[in-house]
């Protein structure tokens, strides 16, 4: 601790903005790294016990009323709201044909889920690439100051630059130290999102098929009083 305060206090206005924010992108990424791996590992434990709690109801109503029990991340409802909803009539949301509206209702409510999903990684993608550069240029910076101290003095020895080149080489420790978490946070909750994404897409395909069944089957209610029917629920 003593070391870094008199680096702290030695340090310039450049070097001392460097250290401020390989800090500043370590917290960021500590707390985004915390916040989606609580909300991912809760979307997929919920996505697979609302899936089939979903298709083992025995009604449209008692099925949304599972999903709105079990999707806390309100992942799955979107696409079955998106899926029985009843658009305007006379609008251009009606005028093409009913697989044509159903693709297009529950590809808008599949993205919007997987961007609820996929928020910060772009964030820690941005830490873990640039973080070890910042460390980097601190470095550099730091030992450029260094050589400019030992030219002023006229003299070289192992202890004066010891010290000083010791010091700078601390920043590209500091930046390799804040990007692997960053790194490999981001690789393992790509994961999980295409996890989750998968889930979500077999989801809304055998959605789109239950109700497109309902309308072509034989015997089988049309789709648009299910619509109807899910959406007072």
């Amino acid at each position: 601790m003593r070391g870094l305060a008199t680096f702290w206090q030695q340090g310039d206005l450049v070097a001392r903005s460097v250290v401020l924010l390989l800090f500043a992108m370590s917290v960021s990424a500590w707390a985004l790294i915390v916040w989606k791996g609580w909300l991912l590992r809760r979307a997929r434990r919920d996505i697979a016990r609302a899936v089939p709690a979903f298709w083992d109801a025995s009604a449209l109503d008692d099925g949304r009323r599972r999903l709105a029990a079990i999707d806390r991340e309100g992942l799955l409802l979107p696409l079955l709201d998106a899926a029985t909803a009843t658009p305007a009539a006379g609008t251009l949301a009606t005028s093409a044909d009913l697989d044509a509206q159903l693709t297009r209702r529950l590809r808008d409510a599949l993205h919007r889920g997987l961007s609820h999903l996929q928020f910060g990684q772009v964030l820690l993608a941005s830490i873990g690439s640039t973080a070890p550069f910042v460390g980097l240029f601190g470095t550099v910076w730091g030992i450029y100051h260094a050589l400019l101290a030992i030219t002023s003095e006229g003299s070289l020895s192992i202890e004066k630059v010891a010290g000083p080149v010791g010091e700078a080489l601390v920043m590209t420790a500091a930046g390799i130290a804040v990007a692997v978490p960053a790194v490999l946070a981001f690789n393992v909750f790509g994961q999980w999102v295409a996890a989750c994404e998968a889930e979500l897409e077999g989801f809304a395909h055998d959605l789109r098929g239950m109700l497109l069944g309902a309308r072509s089957g034989p015997g089988k209610a049309d789709p648009e009083r299910i619509a109807g029917h899910g959406n007072r629920g």
